[in-house]
């Protein structure tokens, strides 16, 4: 891990959410006033303007929504977290596509793809604003394949290899209950397309943080070995925590609360209670500048392979 640096400066005023004054149950309807970009988003097109994946028939996932930047917002400082966000998705997506027969059972190599086609989702949505947003209007595609390393914004928990189950079941009951945390509170979000898209991500990451929950007291109040493995893990993630509270977006402290109250009462339930140190202050926001692990070149290598061979092929 790198020393710490100054933390990110992604949390400015003109996307700085308000949250409801009573928080919204996992699934609720967005705030008034982005319910028509809610619905936007979640209806099929015909056209097949757009490319995700070299052919999949996917369409804009913005395509017919007014994503003109709204008076008051900087353009630059939304289109900045949702590059962080859409990063972390289409990392841990990556990764999660890894355990593609390799998983214990055939049902959790299901739900983990299924988890990671729902964080692919969340990436195309979040850079198809970004692209609006800073006023470039590049495609997912640009930003998915055509970046090197450096210009990634994930957290670098995400990029990690997958060590074995239980690292990765505790890599997602970390990440998707930060980020649930992080995207309940954007969907008060002043922009309502980027309100939209995390009104969009809350219930499936609420799905995911039970997922992990569940297998993590599975594991942990199971065996002998599965519980030593759970404490390995988290040994292996502790490290990395103070990162991921350096790069939430806004409301710091609200968010690392929420998240270290969930953590801390799921691993109570699996037998593990005080197995995760929690950080007193936010560490270096590493990823968020562009620092990364060597772990990442060649996961993104793999990933971007045949765009960049191929750069103008469709099919």
């Amino acid at each position: 891990m790198s020393p710490a640096p100054e933390t990110p400066g992604t949390s400015q005023a003109a996307v700085t959410p308000e949250p409801p004054e009573s928080p919204a149950a996992p699934g609720s309807s967005p705030a008034a006033g982005t319910d028509h970009v809610y619905l936007s988003l979640a209806e099929e097109h015909d056209d097949d303007s757009g490319r995700w994946a070299f052919g999949t028939g996917f369409t804009d996932p913005l395509h017919g929504v007014d994503t003109a930047v709204p008076p008051g917002v900087d353009g630059a400082a939304l289109a900045s977290l949702c590059l962080e966000l859409a990063d972390d998705a289409l990392v841990q997506a990556q990764r999660l596509a890894e355990w593609c027969t390799r998983a214990p059972e055939l049902e959790e190599e299901v739900a983990l793809a299924n988890i990671g086609l729902d964080l692919l989702g969340q990436a195309r949505l979040l850079y198809a604003r970004c692209g609006r947003a800073d006023g470039t209007d590049r495609g997912e595609d640009a930003y998915a394949y055509f970046r090197d390393p450096a210009d990634f914004r994930n957290v670098t928990l995400a990029e990690l290899p997958n060590g074995d189950f239980a690292f990765s079941i505790v890599r997602l009951l970390v990440l998707s209950t930060w980020r649930l945390a992080v995207l309940h509170r954007l969907t008060g979000a002043q922009d309502p397309v980027l309100a939209a898209v995390a009104a969009k991500a809350v219930p499936e990451l609420t799905y995911h943080r039970q997922y992990a929950a569940q297998w993590a007291v599975r594991l942990g109040d199971g065996t002998e070995e599965s519980h030593r493995r759970m404490r390995a893990a988290l040994a292996q993630v502790a490290p990395y925590l103070p990162e991921v509270f350096a790069s939430s977006p806004a409301d710091g402290a609200a968010v690392r609360a929420e998240t270290v109250s969930v953590l801390e009462q799921v691993l109570a339930e699996a037998e593990l209670a005080g197995a995760l140190p929690v950080p007193d202050e936010p560490g270096s926001a590493d990823g968020r500048e562009g620092r990364h692990t060597a772990h990442l070149a060649p996961l993104l290598a793999e990933l971007q392979q045949v765009a960049r061979a191929h750069p103008e092929a469709t099919w």
